[in-house]
């Protein structure tokens, strides 16, 4: 049982208050409630203490302060957590969001990034540069979290998950220690945070490998919800047979409103987002079998990649209710099809929607044992979200979403991209890392004996 922040003396955070840098944050504070807020509204925790961290310094004497003092201790970087697991009762909250920064070297087209960034702030730095990293598909995700827990998005299928292109990492250890990782250091914690989550330590920067990604074709492209189970088998297809410069993820959703026309407002379709990096000369040709499926309405056209990257920031903003079931898939079956019709035509609310992201081209590539990631080989990590501003609407959008899960998990291959869900308890994460786990949990025993680093998916040391 950890201790709480009201069992500690006056002098006691008096010391530690001196040796921070940074803004320390009481629950008696005036900026205490938008302090303590996380992305996912459906999440209210009141922590004993939030440290603004701006520096490394910051950083260390938190993690020695949580370990000396015996308190719940979660890390908070910049994003979006499904589970809310940047934040927990009554302990200590070290927020990184004040370790922002972003350097390009086009010697070798790497980026440092720091922990608490967005991204899409490395996206503004990288793009006059012609540059972008592989990670996911909004723009105000954090990098930390994205990268930790493996980052599926747009590039995936060209330049792999975004635990592909970390070259390096800087942590703060359980013990307070400060290392950094790579290849050629620390080996077995570069090769666990690689996919391992928030399990090992603090990151507090990464640098990445960017490749060549200015203009890209990219878009949705959709189809009135009754063509739902036509439009997934043809996509299966499609997608696995396409070249690696085409990325494309399937979803069921409802258009909400803006910047979609009045006429499609409030109706159910099945979409495609489309992102092609190759060359654009190429592009209309790449998308000539695409556009003869009869869709209702397509946007499709050259933009800049932190447009396609930043186009449903405004959808999705911080402060709604998220109710969040995914799986793995190897195929898109008859029986499969069939659910995503059903569920798909009785979406509850206009921001619930289904996606299925590919991991084919060079994400599925990877061996999977190069990462703790061990699904290379499924097709798609497919995520069910309830969504709606309404407290109200909380159980309407977490029944349809457990339902929907329910109904397809059957066709599922078994694990789970841990990046997409809630607290489902410890099996589903032995379940996620197959053979891997074992290995993690020898490094965790290695580097965080005690479980220090909890509040998240939690991996247990061994023994």
């Amino acid at each position: 049982m950890s201790n709480l922040i009201t069992d500690l003396s006056t002098t006691i955070l008096e010391e530690f208050a001196a040796q921070i840098r940074g803004e320390i944050v009481h629950p008696q504070d005036s900026n205490y409630e938008d302090a303590r807020k996380v992305y996912n509204a459906m999440i209210s925790k009141h922590p004993g203490l939030i440290v603004m961290c701006v520096d490394v310094a910051d950083v260390i004497n938190s993690v020695n302060f949580g370990r000396e003092n015996d308190l719940l201790v979660a890390i908070r970087g910049g994003g979006h957590n499904a589970g809310g697991l940047g934040i927990c009762n009554d302990g200590l909250v070290i927020d990184l969001s004040g370790l922002k920064f972003v350097r390009v070297d086009t010697s070798d087209n790497t980026v440092r990034v720091g922990g608490g960034n967005l991204w899409g702030e490395v996206d503004h730095a990288t793009h006059p540069f012609g540059l972008a990293v592989p990670a996911g598909i909004i723009s105000t995700t954090g990098v930390g979290g994205l990268t930790l827990g493996g980052g599926v998005g747009h590039l995936s299928r060209k330049y792999g998950l975004t635990i592909d292109n970390l070259l390096e990492a800087d942590m703060v250890l359980a013990d307070g220690s400060f290392v950094t990782v790579n290849a050629n250091q620390h080996a077995d914690l570069y090769w666990a945070i690689r996919g391992g989550g928030g399990n090992f330590g603090v990151v507090t920067s990464f640098k990445f490998q960017a490749h060549p990604v200015k203009t890209v074709y990219a878009g949705p492209t959709l189809w009135p919800i009754e063509k739902t189970e036509e439009i997934m088998a043809w996509y299966h297809d499609f997608i696995n047979n396409a070249p690696d410069e085409l990325n494309g993820f399937v979803a069921t959703m409802i258009i909400p409103g803006p910047p979609f026309p009045p006429h499609l407002h409030n109706k159910q379709f099945c979409g495609i987002v489309w992102c092609y990096v190759g060359d654009l000369d190429k592009a209309e040709e790449i998308f000539k079998p695409i556009l003869a499926m009869n869709q209702l309405f397509e946007h499709v056209g050259a933009m800049p990649y932190p447009s396609v990257q930043s186009m449903f920031d405004g959808l999705l903003p911080p402060g709604l209710q998220f109710y969040w079931k995914a799986d793995f898939f190897s195929e898109l079956g008859q029986e499969a099809r069939a659910q995503h019709l059903k569920f798909g035509s009785s979406i509850p609310t206009p921001l619930s929607q289904m996606h299925m992201y590919p991991i084919s081209g060079a994400a599925g590539r990877v061996g999977k044992n190069e990462t703790p990631w061990a699904y290379r080989d499924a097709k798609y990590a497919g995520v069910i979200v309830g969504v709606d501003p309404d407290p109200a609407n909380a159980d309407k959008i977490t029944n349809w979403c457990k339902d929907y899960w329910e109904a397809l998990h059957p066709y599922s291959a078994g694990g789970v991209y841990l990046n997409f869900i809630m607290d489902e308890g410890q099996e589903r994460i032995k379940a996620s890392y197959k053979e891997n786990y074992e290995r993690l949990t020898n490094i965790k025993q290695k580097y965080d004996p005690d479980n220090f680093f909890r509040i998240n998916q939690n991996i247990l040391p061994a023994g």
